[in-house]
């Protein structure tokens, strides 16, 4: 029996029921649901609303009800609409009459609202523990690769050296501010709409602001119709989780590209890596193309999730049953990719004399040779001008190093700033790709772990 059979004779077409039923998506919030509504079983036997034999008698159902679910006893019935009807039912099932009693003052509407809210403050700080484990395998990563150094690319193509501590922590870094998001959603979403029922609170005694607090939430709603509408937390959670994606696409991108032929920056560990089922030689790196490829679907849970909140109306509509399967599959699938990508960088062997060589491209030293004509007075136009013009004639032939040598306004002290590892070596403002802004950066950053940890146990 449905929780709204009173009202309409007869029961649900059967294409109604398939169509409607939310009970395979949102089983996952049972555990939350069960806490939920202990407390506000508490809540009731406080404002007298239920007596104290039929509260003890309702959350002893409630705890065998969670034990049912934790063990994986719990049964499951066709004719559970979802999962607030399935632990409805079996409360009254256990307790008899009194489980009744169970939604006095209460709704689906603030039931729902009331789970998701405490599936997502768990599972929010469970992905960003996870990204601070990724940070972590960075972090251990560039503090191991010492002066170790490469080509830093701008639009593809090589542009400065920079050492692979620099380039790892700036990866590092973007998933900072991941962690930033994360911790900032979730104390915005830190707030419980128990209470608020269909839309409109109740007339009975209910105290939401000592239910809040039952639940372990900061606070609870201002307003009833805001408090069922509201899924701002969702599409900002999808957000955050989007852009995690995205970053962790970029990781991606580049292991891709590394770990080809052409660059051979990287190998991966075979444990990490897959075949072919058709080419023997074949070692692909289909953890990297995975996280990349995942992001688009994160996008895309990001994008519905807002098209479909833009033409609600206030209060509580249908449409939003639509929030929890795409909230549920971007954290399982950003969960799964943290965890590969630690894994695979965690293991993969650097070649350190394939990037050197790579980076040691005289070319790559010309702001170097700009700026040591700046130094000595001359505008930085020109000095550019100058410059672009030795590595034309480079191209034409002539080794860049032997033109520098025999430029009059450079000359043989300016053409050392052309010998391997010079140029990464005089990157020393602050944050920069050298070795000693970069000592002071690996402190940084191991600081900025250690504090996103703290406040997350916290």
């Amino acid at each position: 029996m449905t929780l709204w059979a009173g009202r309409l004779e007869g029961g649900p077409a059967e294409e109604l029921w398939a169509f409607t039923a939310s009970l395979d998506v949102d089983r996952r919030l049972a555990a939350d649901d069960v806490a939920g509504s202990r407390a506000h079983v508490r809540g009731l036997a406080r404002a007298g609303i239920l007596s104290e034999d039929d509260a003890g008698a309702v959350l002893a159902a409630l705890d065998t009800v969670g034990e049912e679910l934790s063990s994986g006893t719990f049964a499951f019935s066709a004719t559970d609409e979802d999962v607030h009807t399935a632990v409805e039912r079996r409360v009254t099932e256990l307790a008899g009459p009194a489980g009744g009693r169970l939604h006095t003052g209460r709704s689906r509407n603030d039931q729902v609202a009331t789970d998701l809210r405490l599936w997502a403050k768990r599972e929010l700080a469970g992905v960003a523990s996870r990204v601070i484990m990724l940070q972590q395998v960075l972090l251990d990563r560039a503090e191991a690769a010492g002066e170790t150094y490469l080509p830093g690319y701008t639009h593809l193509q090589r542009a400065q050296p920079v050492l692979l501590a620099h380039h790892l922590l700036a990866h590092g870094w973007a998933l900072a501010r991941d962690v930033d998001r994360l911790v900032d959603t979730r104390r915005r979403l830190d707030v419980s709409p128990l209470g608020a029922g269909a839309l409109a609170g109740s007339s009975l005694p209910l105290d939401p602001v000592a239910t809040a607090a039952d639940l372990g939430f900061a606070g609870a709603f201002e307003n009833s119709l805001d408090a069922v509408s509201d899924r701002d937390f969702v599409a900002e959670a999808l957000f955050d989780l989007a852009l995690l994606g995205v970053h962790l696409s970029r990781i991606g991108e580049e292991v891709v590209l590394w770990s080809s032929a052409e660059f051979g920056f990287v190998r991966l560990a075979d444990a990490w890596a897959t075949g072919s089922s058709m080419l023997p030689q074949k070692k692909n790196p289909d953890v990297a193309e995975l996280a990349r490829g995942k992001s688009g679907r994160l996008i895309g849970h990001l994008t519905g999730m807002l098209v479909t909140l833009k033409g609600l109306p206030l209060a509580y509509n249908r449409d939003l049953q639509e929030d929890k399967e795409p909230l549920f599959d971007a954290v399982e699938q950003v969960n799964l990719a943290l965890a590969a990508l630690a894994g695979l960088l965690a293991t993969a062997e650097f070649d350190s004399a394939r990037m050197a060589a790579a980076a040691d491209a005289p070319e790559a030293a010309a702001v170097d040779l700009a700026e040591w004509l700046v130094a000595g007075g001359m505008p930085f136009r020109d000095a550019h001008h100058v410059v672009a013009g030795l590595v034309r004639q480079s191209l034409a032939g002539t080794p860049l190093a032997e033109a520098v040598a025999a430029h009059p306004q450079l000359g043989p002290e300016a053409a050392a700033l052309l010998e391997p590892g010079a140029a990464v070596r005089r990157r020393t403002t602050a944050g920069g790709a050298g070795p000693a802004p970069v000592s002071r950066q690996l402190a940084q950053f191991q600081e900025r772990v250690g504090e996103d940890r703290d406040r997350l146990s916290g």
